[in-house]
């Protein structure tokens, strides 16, 4: 591979990391900002020992700047309403609505993450004369967390209200406090804290008790002040249905009117306590803050927009891998029905001659013991196995001579890619069916006789076999297995019974000389010639059918990067086959129903099925961070179970044992998410308009070692003698 290849390449791979990692980075921000918290009253109170008795004792605003603790009230006759935790897209418009009907300033002490999700709300709630404080950017328990995170959280509070308010509040209320009754060691630390950072903490000394839910009437008494004193009252606009707290302002301001109250704001009534002097409690933001809080509030928003599509892909992937289960057991399970039942025949035996062609490069590993299986195959009427070496340097083609083996014929040819090998092969072939197989699988005896009898059926044009993994030792091989079998296999019955099958494995797969003559031979368009083919067949008119009873082995890649490179060209290839045949899609006849029908299942269900289904893992990574962890674990489960219901099916219709299946879950998390990075970077290659490359993968010959009652000996087998076609510039030789 070029420099410029392997930098294309790198770079493809780095972008579907980084597709990941944005991702990722997303569900947790969404995560951080959105995480649920417990209502303020939830706090407890614990030693006092530190705690001077003029805080304990004192009025609800405490004041720790400048070295000095001072504590304020309300004036008498004075209520400063508050309302936590917001803003809350519904609820707070409606509160505001009530306060404006009754030209009353309230003060919102708002949680940073929902202004960074609602900023208009706040926005609106400024415009309207309203003051806002600052109440932590999660809701956390601020004694449990470090002195970085504790300022992090007030930091981040405040560019929220920055980029909703233009303005940096002084007003802090600490989350899970109340009164200055209710202040602990714990929280006299917090305070001090915050004042040496600049906030004025603002306790509350009546609370609403709107979080009880024991209705308005009940509200209204708690938030009623003893006698004439001042008040600063706690509501809630946000945290639940806050339609008793409307019910209960309804009542409660004309109430507390009508007994000579005055509301104002927290600040308003400082002004009014200290005679008129003002107090400031917030400052314009810099332009600095301001930028900060642009790129927090769009951290935010973007990664609440990505949720918002996972989500929306996740009833995607959800919808597709339920359409997909459910027709895999009727359309899988009524094939094998049909096709086991006693009285299933394509038609009169096919004892017609065989030709079968092995395109070899460089297969030394493995190509004598898959030329031995092969021309000893029992089918009746006999079996020529035309081995064609891609210029291959390694000998493969004098392994296959020095078998001595009569119906087996050497082509030795300059390397010109698979499609001419394959092409070659079939125009020195004898007859007029021929079978495709790769240089490293392994025919099981009877596998070449199953293969041809769908020819009985004069519709069908190709036949694909079944293909089974030999090398299953390694966890990657093991993975393949069962992807052979739910993945491929499984499917093929699908296809067969909607007549819209889009491969014929490379493996093992038999084509009529006439189905190959009409679509032109293997083309060299697509790096998935196998699949090209098919699809070109099946326009063509051909019926194209699987045939379950034709096993051969085959070695799988047992490295990552094998796995990558060789999945790799599967996908790239794939895409190229289906755009090539896009126009079947609006063709008539048997190109218009394959298109119709073939190209949106491939699309849906090998492409885009396996594209979406690492969004399942990504949510359930993020509803770990969630309230609603236990509901996300059962939902990622029970996706988990239909996958293992779905492989289950697929392995007995196989006759598989179920013992590999142990390695499912962790497939989940290492395989799926292989699958996907591989279809980023072939989509990334096919949009570019990129060349691959076909990357030869290492064998070891181990291709038989799966296979149990397989023999692979020469006895007994007729020789078909084989006849030269005029126009081919190759050199060919009969084993000797």
């Amino acid at each position: 591979m070029t420099g410029s290849r392997k930098r294309r390449s790198f770079n493809r791979l780095v972008l579907g990391v980084v597709v990941l990692v944005v991702l990722v980075g997303a569900l947790l921000v969404d995560a951080y900002a959105s995480a649920a918290f417990h209502p303020d009253h939830t706090a407890g109170v614990g030693r006092r020992s530190t705690v001077p008795d003029t805080v304990t004792n004192g009025g609800p605003v405490v004041d720790t700047r400048n070295g000095l603790v001072r504590t304020y009230r309300m004036p008498v006759k004075t209520i400063a309403l508050t309302f936590d935790d917001g803003p809350d897209p519904w609820w707070t418009p409606r509160v505001m609505e009530v306060l404006r009907r009754y030209r009353v300033h309230a003060t919102f002490f708002v949680v940073g993450t929902r202004v960074a999700q609602h900023p208009g709300v706040v926005g609106e709630l400024a415009r309207d004369g309203h003051e806002i404080g600052v109440h932590s950017f999660t809701h956390p328990h601020l004694d449990r967390l470090p002195q970085w995170r504790r300022k992090l959280e007030y930091s981040q509070a405040q560019l929220a209200v920055v980029h909703a308010t233009g303005r940096k509040s002084a007003l802090l209320r600490l989350p899970y406090t109340s009164g200055p009754g209710a202040i602990d060691d714990a929280r006299w630390g917090l305070i001090h804290e915050a004042g040496e950072l600049g906030y004025l903490t603002v306790l509350a000394d009546t609370d609403s008790q709107d979080w009880r839910g024991a209705g308005a009437d009940a509200i209204v008494r708690a938030a009623t002040p003893q006698g004439d004193w001042g008040s600063i009252v706690v509501m809630h606009d946000a945290g639940g249905d806050r339609a008793q707290t409307l019910a209960a302002l309804d009542r409660f301001i004309p109430l507390m009117r009508s007994r000579g109250y005055t509301f104002t704001t927290v600040s308003e009534g400082l002004t009014r306590a200290f005679a008129g002097q003002s107090v400031v409690v917030d400052a314009p933001a810099t332009l600095v803050d301001q930028r900060r809080s642009l790129a927090l509030v769009t951290a935010v928003s973007l990664a609440g927009w990505v949720v918002a599509a996972i989500s929306v892909l996740l009833l995607v992937v959800g919808a597709l891998t339920v359409a997909r289960t459910v027709a895999l057991f009727l359309l899988a399970g009524r094939h094998a029905r049909r096709r086991r039942a006693r009285d299933w025949r394509w038609g009169p035996p096919v004892e017609l001659p065989v030709s079968v062609i092995v395109p070899a490069y460089n297969e030394k590993e493995g190509i004598e013991a898959a030329v031995r299986s092969l021309a000893g195959g029992d089918h009746p009427g006999g079996i020529e196995v035309v081995v064609v070496d891609d210029g291959s340097t390694d000998g493969t083609a004098a392994l296959v001579e020095a078998l001595g083996l009569p119906n087996v014929r050497v082509a030795r040819i300059p390397n010109g890619g698979k499609p001419n090998a394959l092409n070659v092969g079939v125009d020195l072939s004898s007859h007029d069916i021929v079978v495709m197989v790769d240089g490293d699988t392994v025919f099981e005896p009877g596998a070449v006789r199953h293969l041809v009898q769908p020819f009985a059926d004069p519709s069908v044009g190709a036949v694909a076999g079944n293909v089974k993994v030999g090398n299953r030792r390694s966890v990657v091989a093991r993975w393949q297995h069962i992807e052979y079998v739910i993945g491929f296999n499984l499917d093929r019955r699908l296809y067969d019974v909607l007549r819209c099958m889009p491969t014929i494995p490379g493996a093992i797969g038999a084509f009529r000389r006439e189905a190959l003559l009409t679509i032109g031979g293997i083309s060299h368009d697509t790096l998935a010639e196998d699949t090209d083919a098919t699809m070109a067949v099946c326009r063509a008119g051909w019926r194209v059918v699987y045939e379950e009873r034709a096993r051969a082995w085959t070695e799988v890649p047992s490295t990552l990067r094998q796995l990558w490179l060789q999945r790799y060209r599967w996908s790239y290839g794939t895409m190229q086959a289906m755009w090539k045949h896009r126009r079947s899609l609006v063709d008539r006849g048997p190109s218009g129903r394959f298109g119709r029908l073939g190209l949106p299942f491939i699309a849906l269900f090998g492409i885009a099925l396996p594209l979406l289904a690492p969004v399942v893992d990504l949510l359930f990574v993020y509803g770990l961070f969630q309230p609603s962890r236990l509901v996300t674990t059962g939902l990622w489960l029970a996706m988990l179970a239909m996958q293992f219901l779905t492989a289950v099916v697929a392995f007995r219709l196989d006759r598989e044992r179920l013992r590999p299946l142990w390695v499912l879950p962790l497939q989940q998390f290492v395989y799926r998410q292989l699958t996907y990075l591989v279809l980023i970077q072939s989509f990334g290659t096919a949009l570019t308009g990129a060349r691959l490359r076909w990357h030869k993968l290492h064998r070891a010959g181990s291709a038989g070692t799966g296979m149990t009652g397989a023999a692979t000996g020469a006895g007994g087998v007729r020789s078909a003698p084989g006849r030269h076609r005029g126009g081919v510039a190759v050199v060919t030789r009969r084993a000797s």
